[in-house]
Parts: C-alpha cells; sequence; structure tokens
C-alpha cells in the first residue's frame, strides 16, 4: 500500500487557478465518493480550503493518476492544471500532512482555522466511507501531532486566520475602523472570526447577511457584545452595500455576486465616497473587474499574502520550535508503523510455535491418554508458557529491527524461521529498494 498526496495551493497556483478547482463543503461528500471509486484507490480524503485542495490517498498502485482525476473531473485541460500540482509519496507525504494540521504550511502560519478544517474533511471522508484502517490511525496522529504543536510551542498565541489578516488590512486601509461600517457577506466561520475580530478593532457599525437568514441571525448572536451587529435580509444586499465603507465577502456562491454595474450603482449613491471590498472566497464572489471603477478597490485572498507576510515574520522563532516538534511526530508515527508492519512475521511465528506445539502434543497422545482432565488441562497450560517464553525474544527482535527500519536483521530474523519479511523502509529510498 502507498500513502500518496496530491494538491495545488497559495504557492503553486494563483487564485485564478485555485478557484477553478474548489470544492465547496455542500459538493466535497460527492466529490470524494467519485474519488474513492477510482482504480486503485483503497482510502481517500479531500481538503479544501480559500488556500489549498488536497487529495490524500492509500493507494494499490503507485501508478494511480490523481492529477489527471481533478483535471477530468473539474472539465480542465491537463495542462492547465497538471504544473500546478504537488505530489508527494509515502514519507514526505506524511510530513506533509502534520505541517499542514499544525498550519506550518498555511498562508497565515499558526492559522486557527486550518486543523478543524482537516478535521472537518476527515469526518467528511468516513462518513462518506472512504477512510478504513490505514489513513484513520494517520490522521488520529496528525491531529495529535497538530495540538502538541499548538500547546508546547507559541505558534498557536495570540491566534491569526485568513480573516483576521483581512480585518488588519481593513485598519491599515482607513486608519482606524471607529465610525466606519463594515458588512460581512456570509455567515459562514470565516465571517464570524472576522466580526469578532471588527468588534475589536472598534468597528463603528456592523452589518451581516447570508442566504440562510437564521444563521446570520445566530452569527449576529454569537458576536454580540460593545457592538449590536444588524441583520439584513439577503433579498436587500445590495441596499445594504451601498451604505457600507467595507465589504468583507466570504459565501460559497459558485460565481461573482458583485459586478462593476453594482460597483457603479454603490458610488453613485455614495456621492463617489470609495468603498472597499475584501474578497476571502474562493471561488471569487467579486468581479476583479470592479477595481477599474474609480472609488472602489478590490483586494482578494492573494492580496493579502502581503499582509500575511508580517505575520510569517514575526512568528519565524515559533515556527521552528514547532517544526522541530513535528519532525519528532513523523518519526514517532513512521517508528510505529514500523511495528505494527512487523505483525505479519510476528503472527507468522505464533502460528509456527503454536503448530509445532499442538503437533508434539498429538505425537504424545498415547502416553498422556491416562491422564485426567485437569492433568491435561496442566500440560496445555505449560507447554503454552514455555512457548511464550522461547517467543518472547525474537518478537521483541522482530519489532525493534521493524521499527529501527533495519532491514538486514529483519530479513535475517525472519530467513531463520522462514516467516515473511515486514515490509519495512521508504519505497522511494533507492539505497534500501537496492539492497
Amino acid at each position: 500500500m502507498t500513502l500518496a498526496l496530491i494538491g495545488i495551493n497559495h504557492n503553486t497556483a494563483s487564485l485564478a487557478v485555485r478557484e477553478r478547482v474548489a470544492i465547496g463543503r455542500n459538493a466535497l461528500p460527492d466529490t470524494t465518493r467519485a474519488f474513492a471509486q477510482m482504480p486503485g484507490v483503497c482510502e481517500c480524503m479531500i481538503v479544501s480550503t480559500c488556500n489549498r485542495v488536497e487529495i490524500l490517498a492509500a493507494v494499490e498502485d503507485p501508478s494511480v493518476r490523481i492529477g489527471e482525476f481533478l483535471a477530468q473531473y473539474f472539465g480542465i485541460a491537463p495542462d492547465e492544471i497538471l504544473p500546478h500540482l504537488y505530489e508527494l509519496r509515502d514519507h514526505e507525504a506524511v510530513r506533509h500532512l502534520f505541517r499542514m494540521a499544525a498550519s506550518l504550511d498555511s498562508m497565515v502560519v499558526g492559522d486557527a482555522q486550518i486543523l478543524g478544517q482537516v478535521k472537518e474533511a476527515f469526518t467528511v471522508a468516513k462518513t462518506a466511507g472512504a477512510i478504513a484502517g490505514q489513513l484513520e490511525p494517520l490522521m488520529q496522529s496528525a491531529f495529535a501531532a497538530a495540538k502538541k504543536a499548538r500547546t508546547e510551542t507559541s505558534i498557536g498565541a495570540n491566534s491569526v486566520s485568513i480573516a483576521s489578516v483581512a480585518v488588519d488590512l481593513a485598519k491599515k486601509i482607513f486608519g482606524s475602523l471607529e465610525g466606519r461600517t463594515a458588512f460581512l457577506v456570509g455567515a459562514g466561520k470565516m465571517s464570524e472570526i472576522a466580526a469578532r475580530h471588527l468588534v475589536q478593532q472598534g468597528i463603528g457599525t456592523l452589518l451581516v447577511t447570508n442566504r440562510t437568514h437564521e444563521r446570520a441571525l445566530r452569527m449576529a448572536e454569537e458576536v454580540h457584545g460593545r457592538l449590536n451587529p444588524q441583520v439584513v435580509p439577503f433579498e436587500k444586499i445590495y441596499e445594504a452595500a451601498a451604505n457600507a465603507d467595507i465589504i468583507l465577502s466570504s459565501t460559497g456562491a459558485p460565481h461573482y455576486i458583485f459586478s462593476p454595474e453594482h460597483g457603479a450603482s454603490f458610488l453613485q449613491h455614495r456621492r463617489n465616497r470609495p468603498m472597499f471590498f475584501i474578497d476571502i472566497a474562493v471561488p471569487r464572489d467579486v468581479d476583479p473587474a470592479m477595481n477599474k471603477l474609480d472609488g472602489i478597490f478590490v483586494y482578494d485572498i492573494d492580496d493579502l499574502q502581503q499582509v500575511a507576510a508580517s505575520h510569517r515574520t514575526a512568528r519565524e522563532r515559533e515556527a521552528i520550535d514547532a517544526e522541530s516538534l513535528i519532525e519528532q511526530e513523523v518519526e514517532r508515527f513512521e517508528k510505529r508503523q514500523r511495528g505494527v508492519n512487523a505483525a505479519p512475521a510476528i503472527v507468522a511465528l505464533q502460528q509456527q510455535a503454536e503448530a509445532i506445539r499442538t503437533g508434539e502434543i498429538a505425537r504424545m497422545h498415547a502416553r498422556l491418554a491416562s491422564l485426567t482432565p485437569e492433568q491435561r488441562e496442566a500440560v496445555d497450560a505449560l507447554t503454552h508458557g514455555l512457548v511464550n517464553k522461547f517467543l518472547h525474544p525474537p518478537m521483541q527482535a522482530l519489532k525493534q529491527a521493524a521499527r529501527e527500519d533495519d532491514r538486514s536483521a529483519l530479513e535475517a530474523l525472519c530467513g531463520v524461521w522462514s516467516l515473511p519479511a515486514a515490509p519495512i523502509g521508504k519505497p522511494d529510498d533507492p539505497e534500501k529498494s537496492s539492497e
């Protein structure tokens, strides 16, 4: 079984490319099931966020073309998507997964949201029937490592996210948010985080809307404090937008909801007072052509990278500590897995010893015929105990050789008893594969 991870993120592709393969929350279960049915795929899960789409899979055939699945599924020409993909196998896939869950691969190092997003992807995959014995222990170890990184290093201090970076950008634009009106379009987790930061930064008026009105009401209730957010019915979105200085949009719409025509109408209503759109949706909510209108300024999620860079610089020291911890957790997981890989050899050894034991008892059947049932039980217990004591040293040696990735020792031990060799070592390690 080979572990494969293929993806596209903010480091390998522009937003214009990423939004073509973005998978919305509602579409994620069906997409996961579709990939799980691909020949050669045993288990899989898909992580889709504003900055990345990644497929993690346990595959029987290392030549499974995951990238071509993405291109075909989304109807994209292979040459338009394949150059932007990265593909990792086994050890490198595990390492990347652990770093991603710990927010070390995020646009904002220390992103407070990514672990929750990975957990949600895992839950979706389990519910879809795409997770079984291979990925379950891997994901649980990744979650534990990410939690450890956040609690034992400072990477989780003063939690930041794309939403909080967006609010920082708004504050830099205006200098102060006092007396300003912000309009949150969409009431998901991103908007909730943004709302809390806007209130903390002293926003004057906060408007909230969502296609599901009850969800907007719930979010307004959750962030209620110094400020009482005003909930706007979604059908009045454009009327409310005309009164906002800052519009932060994060919906799951598959198309633009703000166009240059809307922008021209807003400016006329506002007597050309400027408006700032911060679009953190993928696919985008705001047509980039709105930037051509004098008085309207549009920032998308890629534009936030410059603001995020300052957070990354400030967190470099914390990131070094977290990187070291994650490397230790990856090694710990792989040692544990190598120990598990020795199980077939250990089971075969136990079966072989048990066959010898029962064979000897059968051979001595005539001599033992005069024994009482209690005496036969005593003989059975005695021989079981002797076998277990004799097996303990070789079983420990097998586990140790597997954990330490000592192929020669493992092969020697297995050869003594003609046991199946445990699959240790990395398939992509030329030094090991040449042995």
